[in-house]
């Protein structure tokens, strides 16, 4: 009978030993940064996740954008803007998730997304569409425990910005 006390009792402590690490991993971000690509418009934000545990091996990322901004315009094969009003603001949110690999309880990636399309605006003949200009605000990154973090600078954009669409 005390043998039997002894093997309950060990495996008891074994199970506390397991379960105690997990209590003590405390998912939370380093950082967040955002940058906007001057030469596609897209949204690049850089972040570290620390606190996952170490019997983790990888983690689900999200990078959510409360709205993004771009202003698309025609040009003549000339390079100037018709005075007619082919311009248009496509407005939407976005968002992308990755996996990321976990080595000594944290990860650190980035996450990419836009510009938002054009939708159904295009130019008449004899003119080209260009992205003129990007604004991205609400940025936040979150991982699989639900740990959410603002991305910085926010709000970004790119300025005035001349790329071609197509």
């Amino acid at each position: 009978m005390r043998r039997i006390a002894t093997v309950l009792a060990a495996a008891t402590f074994g199970i506390a030993l397991g379960v105690a690490p997990a209590f003590a991993d405390s998912p939370h971000f380093l950082f967040a940064n955002n940058s906007v690509s001057s030469t596609t418009g897209a949204l690049t934000t850089a972040f570290k996740d620390a606190g996952l545990g170490t019997g983790t091996s990888s983690v689900q990322i999200s990078l959510t954008v409360d709205n993004a901004s771009a202003v698309y315009q025609c040009f003549n094969n000339g390079g100037n803007h018709p005075k007619a009003g082919n311009k248009t603001t496509v407005s939407q949110s976005l968002n992308t998730t990755g996996t990321f690999p976990v080595r000594n309880g944290q990860t650190t990636g980035s996450l990419t997304v836009g510009p938002p399309g054009p939708g159904s605006f295009s130019c008449p003949n004899g003119q080209t569409l260009y992205l003129q200009s990007v604004t991205y605000t609400g940025t936040n990154v979150s991982d699989a425990t639900g740990n959410t973090f603002h991305a910085t600078p926010d709000p970004i954009g790119t300025g005035n910005i001349h790329i071609a669409v197509g």
